[in-house]
């Protein structure tokens, strides 16, 4: 099974495109992770990603109406051909039904872009537990997510030992990976080396090789991942300084090293 390991933009705001692009490419990334670009930059974006040779994963959102908004980001995700979509999709607070209807209209916009999307397991989002997201993957064969199951951890306060039956659809029907270790208390432990955590690390492993070989199963022979540690907010920081306690770039080398190595 080939990984091919995405960077995301989250984070790296002090930098111009240039720079981060750049900065990716020389450090052996196979590709840019982000949200769709302002129009004013999307044709510096593609040029970018041309003159170093990366692909692209778009990350997309909705609100307010998330059956237009859902709509018109794809829309503008495609327009750039992106490998995959990402999808932060609907709220946790609405009811079942409008859940179902929304992912229902989701994969006929799917369906007519053709690019495969896969709607992530996020806090604040329909997916945000396990068994929401077990109870729309049963119901909507195929419907598909980008796996971040840190934040299951910290929705179910656990490392979701008594979640077996959802995580085994979960892993199932995922198409990208978001490789972030979370703990019983937040979506981001201070840094997965940390001996300290070597129990959540050890899960998370565990959950990722999972969904590896499920993948190979059904003959696929690359999986794409996103090293997807976040700046504060999901990083520690110290009290009254704010000052974080490790650095953003080397955590996430960190993790894409380990990722290539701990297969």
């Amino acid at each position: 099974m080939e990984l091919r390991l995405y960077k995301s933009l989250w984070g790296m705001e002090k930098g111009t495109l240039r720079e981060n692009f750049g900065k990716i490419a020389a450090s052996g990334y196979t590709g840019v992770e982000a949200g769709v670009p302002s129009k004013e930059q999307r044709s510096e974006f593609a040029e970018l990603l041309e003159e170093h040779g990366l692909t692209y994963i778009a990350l997309i959102g909705t609100s307010g109406d998330h059956d237009r908004t859902f709509a018109e980001g794809v829309a503008d995700a495609a327009a750039l051909r992106p490998q995959l979509i990402i999808s932060h999709s609907a709220r946790d607070s609405m009811d079942e039904d409008t859940q179902l209807r929304f992912f229902e209209r989701a994969l006929e916009v799917e369906r007519q872009h053709g690019i495969p999307i896969g709607h992530e397991t996020h806090r604040h989002r329909a997916m945000f537990t396990p068994w929401t997201t077990s109870r729309l993957l049963n119901a909507l064969p195929d419907l598909k997510i980008t796996a971040d199951f840190s934040h299951w951890c910290c929705v179910c306060e656990t490392l979701l030992e008594d979640q077996a039956d959802h995580l085994r659809i979960a892993v199932e029907r995922t198409i990208h990976i978001h490789a972030r270790v979370g703990y019983a208390q937040g979506p981001q432990v201070p840094h997965p080396g940390a001996p300290e955590y070597a129990a959540e690390l050890a899960a998370h492993e565990s959950w990722w090789r999972q969904i590896r070989q499920a993948r190979a199963e059904k003959g696929f022979t690359i999986t794409t991942i996103t090293p997807e540690l976040g700046p504060p907010g999901y990083m520690h920081t110290l009290p009254y300084s704010n000052q974080p306690v490790t650095d953003l770039w080397s955590v996430c080398e960190w993790m894409k090293e380990r990722l290539q190595t701990n297969r």
